[in-house]
Parts: structure tokens; C-alpha cells; sequence
């Protein structure tokens, strides 16, 4: 069992390293799920088989010092030296293979849990929703707050809350559902959305903006303009490069389900959201993939609602709840 155990923690330090390196794009979930399952069966053979059989052992040993010591007894020899403590603890001890799978079941099984039906961390990787989130900052997410969902295959198993404009929300990346994105819900089922001339509107009613002072993004060293937005009551700040166009290129521009709701033209884009999808956009509205170059998010690619961050290296004052 040792060699076994030994070849299987090989296999996932390459997997590991393979995901560190960049071989392969790994998928958590299905890891933890793996090594919850892998740990459970050793689990379960610690405490219904090996377990036993050292306990057993461990018994025989001590059944068979205290014959001795009987038969020594009987012969008149009361003063024996030896003691069987130390090999009996030795019999009961766990071997190495079994400490490190058996032993890990409760945890491992404890943060799958938690991490598929709770809150789940994740790390910024990019700019498109500053100064709402910075890159480095790292977030918790909610991920019943929009129902409960079976881990790895993401199925709605339990209703909770419905997505609403001005929700910070992390889904699957509809190009690439193995990636998580996160933007804000700027559209629902049945909006019409029109970001037209760097100014958002929502079924025909211009979202209203207060003008703020310039932000400076210390990554990449420049100003942009700031603003407060308002979204179905949820104020929060957005920026906008002034040196940028409006209009959307079309060869940024993907082919995606119901693009046909969606009208292009060099003031920007107009989109309809159909049933059961909602269109996204990030804070940094000219430094920002979403919908209006990829497509509508449907219900099904939902992870959960991010509501806090928990710690950034750079700036502990980065701590607390956001918007």
C-alpha cells in the first residue's frame, strides 16, 4: 500500500506542477472532489480494517506478555523488567500512507464542502473592474446566495436569489467555461441595454453618474475619469478612458449565442437579454472584456455573488465588504 499510495502523490504533485507551470489548465473542484473520494476510501479502510487489525495485534501482544508474566509468576518470579508498552504503541501507530490520506479525509472533505456550498476565495488577476476591485485583491465569494448548485457540473439544485443589476458576480466564462470570470450585472433577462457614447442606459433610462475626481492607476501609471454610478440603488465607482473610442471593434467581437439581439454601431452597442442570461461589464468600462465583445452569461455558467474582500497583500486597507 505504501508504494501505491506513494505513486498516487506523485501523480498529483506532476498535476500540480503541470497546472503551476502553465501544461495544462487545472480544475479545483474536480481536484478536491478526487482527493475527497481518494481519502475516503483510506478512511474507511483505516477504521474498518487496518484499524482493527492493529488493534488485534496490538492485543495479542499484550495477552501474550501477561501469559508470561503469569507462567513467570508460577515459578515464583514477580520481578520482571520488561514491558510491552512501547512495541504495542508501536503496533497502534499509523504507517505514513495512512496519516497522510486517512488522516486528511476530514479536512479535505471539510473545504470541499464548504468551498462548493459556502463561500469560495478567489484572486484578481486583471484590472477590468477597478477601482471596485483591485488587482491582488483577494475576494470571497457567495455561492448560495443565488442557489445551491452540485459541484464540478455547476447544476441548480436548489433556487435561491435571482441576479440583480449591480451585483458583483463571478461566473464561468462562456469562451472557456474552465475559467471564472467576474464582472457586474448591469442587464436581466428581458433589459435592453445600450452602453452608447461611453453612457449606459437601461430600458431607455440613462443611468446617473456623478462626476469624481481623476483616478490614478498606479500599475499602469495614468489618470482616468471617475465616476459614481448608480445602479438600481447600488452606488459604486466606475472609470472611463477618455482617449478611447466608443464603438466596438468587430474583430474583438465574438460569435455567440443571440448575438442577433445585439446592434453595433460607432457610438457603441445596444443588446437585448434573452430569457434565462444577463449581460455583464466590468467597472473599468474601456479596460474591460464582457459582454458587450463576448456575449450574454447564461444562469448555468452562475458560480456565486462576491461580496468581500479578505485580504490584499499590498494594502490591508483593502479589507472589508464592497459594492
Amino acid at each position: 500500500m505504501s508504494l501505491i499510495t506513494g505513486v498516487l502523490y506523485a501523480a498529483l504533485l506532476a498535476y500540480l506542477g503541470g497546472w503551476y507551470a502553465g501544461q495544462w489548465q487545472g480544475n479545483f473542484s474536480l481536484l478536491l472532489l478526487v482527493l475527497s473520494l481518494f481519502t475516503l476510501v483510506y478512511w474507511l479502510a483505516e477504521r474498518y480494517k487496518f484499524l482493527p487489525e492493529r488493534e488485534a495485534a496490538a492485543a495479542k501482544l499484550v495477552a501474550a506478555d501477561e501469559a508470561r508474566r503469569a507462567q513467570l509468576t508460577s515459578q515464583g518470579i514477580t520481578q520482571v523488567d520488561s514491558s510491552v508498552n512501547q512495541a504495542r504503541d508501536r503496533l497502534l501507530m499509523q504507517p505514513w500512507w495512512l496519516d497522510w490520506t486517512a488522516g486528511l479525509f476530514p479536512v479535505i472533505c471539510t473545504v470541499f464542502l464548504m468551498r462548493s456550498f459556502l463561500f469560495e476565495p478567489f484572486k484578481i488577476p486583471s484590472g477590468s473592474m477597478i477601482p471596485t476591485l483591485l488587482v491582488g485583491d483577494l475576494i470571497l465569494v457567495n455561492k448560495f446566495h443565488y442557489g445551491i448548485r452540485l459541484p464540478v457540473i455547476n447544476k441548480k439544485i436548489f433556487a435561491n436569489n435571482d441576479p440583480k443589476i449591480g451585483d458583483v458576480m463571478v461566473f464561468r466564462y462562456p469562451v472557456d467555461t474552465r475559467l471564472d470570470y467576474i464582472k457586474r450585472v448591469v442587464g436581466v433577462p428581458g433589459d435592453e441595454i445600450a452602453y452608447l457614447n461611453k453612457r449606459l442606459t437601461i430600458n431607455g433610462k440613462p443611468i446617473a453618474q456623478t462626476t469624481l475626481s481623476e483616478f490614478y492607476d498606479e500599475d499602469s501609471l495614468r489618470y482616468s475619469l471617475q465616476y459614481s454610478e448608480n445602479l438600481s440603488g447600488v452606488n459604486h465607482r466606475i472609470l472611463v478612458d477618455k482617449d478611447r473610442p466608443p464603438f466596438i471593434p468587430q474583430q474583438a467581437v465574438f460569435d455567440f449565442p443571440f448575438k442577433e439581439n445585439c446592434r453595433y454601431s460607432g457610438e457603441g452597442v445596444v443588446c437585448k437579454v434573452p430569457a434565462g442570461y444577463y449581460f455583464m461589464m466590468g467597472d473599468n468600462r474601456d479596460n474591460s472584456q464582457d459582454s458587450r465583445y463576448w456575449g450574454f452569461v447564461p444562469d448555468e455558467n452562475i458560480v456565486g455573488k462576491a461580496f468581500m474582500v479578505w485580504m490584499n497583500f499590498g494594502d490591508f486597507k483593502r479589507v472589508g465588504f464592497f459594492h
